[in-house]
């Protein structure tokens, strides 16, 4: 199965350190999480719960 990798629309511009792609990684298989500056370097697998949950405390960390 092919995953097709979106980079974040939070990630800089091609000289940030800091850039992030998601995709999903097939019906029940949970959602991937990598860095597009290492794409070979493997991912980090979520469930839709524990993504959702991730992006919640991101947007409670940038309100304060």
């Amino acid at each position: 199965m092919t995953v097709h990798w979106r980079k974040s629309s939070y990630s800089g511009s091609a000289n940030d350190d800091v850039c992030v792609e998601l995709g999903r990684l097939g019906p029940g298989a949970g959602i991937g999480v990598r860095d597009s500056k290492d794409p070979e370097g493997g991912h980090l697998t979520l469930t839709s719960a524990q993504f959702t949950g991730l992006v919640g405390q991101i947007k409670q960390r940038s309100a304060r």
